[in-house]
């Protein structure tokens, strides 16, 4: 901040209003206020009028040192309450409700992706009051978007077509956002739902979506990035059909390979078998970690971490979690920064014993098991939850940004 014309981005109507800090000059005031971490900017912003115009600005966003914060998105963002958490700071901020919808309920298999300044709520497998059967998922094509400056959600423009559990992707450097595949499936149905081959691609500045050439093949549940030094769309993982155990129950049929969009051509193509012969498909959370514009694909299949190797198309063993999630739990499976963090959700023992009053607000633990894969290290990070019921981490989407 060199000077007050660059760096002052408050109101000059009324200088008595502008005034951060008094007794101190504006820029010496925002300098100050921008090494305070932002997961603490919510409740500064309630300070006064001024606080809240410069924390709100964009300018003063971008002149904040970086901070990489985690998303945890435990239920339906309009009515559970979401959080950011800050790994550098130990420190939780909770989301403001998105808008809400009185006809739908229960959303779940959305996809959370960050660009820019903003978090991308997109899409996902919900409950419509208003269709028949009301016991079945449909899929919603709704976008959302969380802006941090403001710290508010508001409507951007619908995708093409309605899906859960897709692939995406951000593309920063073309203003992008790549959606694949997908369908209507929701957590508490298991194979039931529907599967989808068509891809779009959202222009972030004219907020509108645009079709593309669809996928080779239905397909679901899956993970998508962008690779080929920028030049590639891979779509990775999840299920394209079912079959039924014994003519009744439905089971996935996973997928072994993955396809790839050119970028410059749209063309999609198949790459082969990513399992050796007679080695069983994992069915893992799979996560991707931005080395430079390398990306580093991961799956966390039980306790083990698998990383994805190009060079010979297979999944080899990268490491084990070092400790267990307790009660037998789920893990949680996110990257922030360039490592990969393991989430498990716990209450203290006694919880599980006698349940207190319903009034009793008891909080339990976040337990973070931290990987980082260029040293091979593990680490162990511990805090306090701010949520106050139990919450199904491995159901919850996870999603990490850079400010």
């Amino acid at each position: 901040m060199n000077s007050d014309s660059d760096s002052d981005p408050l109101p000059t109507t009324d200088d008595t209003a502008a005034i951060l800090i008094p007794g101190l000059p504006n820029d010496v005031a925002a300098s100050i206020l921008s090494r305070v971490p932002y997961s603490h900017h919510a409740r500064l912003k309630s300070t006064c009028k001024a606080w809240k115009t410069v924390l709100s600005s964009n300018h003063f966003l971008h002149s904040l040192k970086r901070n990489h914060l985690l998303c945890i998105f435990p239920q339906d963002p309009s009515t559970a309450t979401s959080y950011l958490f800050d790994p550098s700071e130990v420190a939780w901020c909770p989301l403001p409700p998105m808008p809400c919808n009185p006809n739908v309920y229960g959303r779940c298999n959305f996809a959370a992706v960050a660009f820019g300044a903003h978090i991308y709520i997109l899409g996902g497998s919900l409950f419509d009051a208003r269709s028949f059967p009301i016991n079945r998922p449909s899929a919603s094509s709704s976008t959302f978007r969380f802006n941090f400056c403001d710290f508010s959600w508001e409507h951007r423009a619908p995708m093409l077509s309605p899906r859960g559990s897709f692939a995406c992707a951000a593309l920063p450097s073309t203003g992008h956002i790549l959606v694949a595949g997908g369908g209507s499936r929701h957590v508490i149905f298991g194979a039931a739902g529907s599967r989808i081959r068509f891809a779009e691609r959202y222009d972030v500045e004219r907020d509108c979506w645009v079709a593309v050439d669809s996928l080779p093949d239905f397909r679901a549940g899956c993970v998508g990035f962008v690779g080929g030094d920028g030049r590639e769309f891979w779509v990775v993982g999840g299920y394209s059909a079912s079959r039924t155990v014994s003519g009744v129950f439905p089971v996935d049929e996973y997928c072994r390979d993955a396809v790839v969009m050119g970028l410059e051509d749209g063309a999609w193509r198949e790459v082969g078998d990513m399992w050796g012969d007679g080695e069983r498909i994992r069915a893992g959370k799979i996560v991707v970690v931005d080395d430079h514009g390398c990306p580093a694909v991961f799956m966390l299949e039980m306790n083990e971490i698998l990383r994805y190797d190009m060079s010979s198309n297979r999944w080899l063993f990268e490491s084990r979690v070092p400790r267990r999630a307790p009660h037998s739990s789920p893990f949680g499976f996110v990257a922030v920064e360039h490592e990969l963090y393991i989430l498990t959700h716990s209450y203290d023992d006694d919880y599980f014993r006698t349940r207190r009053s319903r009034n009793s607000k008891r909080t339990g633990t976040m337990i973070f098991q931290i990987y980082n894969p260029k040293k091979k290290t593990w680490r162990t990070l511990v805090t306090k939850s701010p949520f106050t019921y139990p919450v199904d981490i491995k159901n919850s989407v996870l999603s990490s940004i850079c400010l």
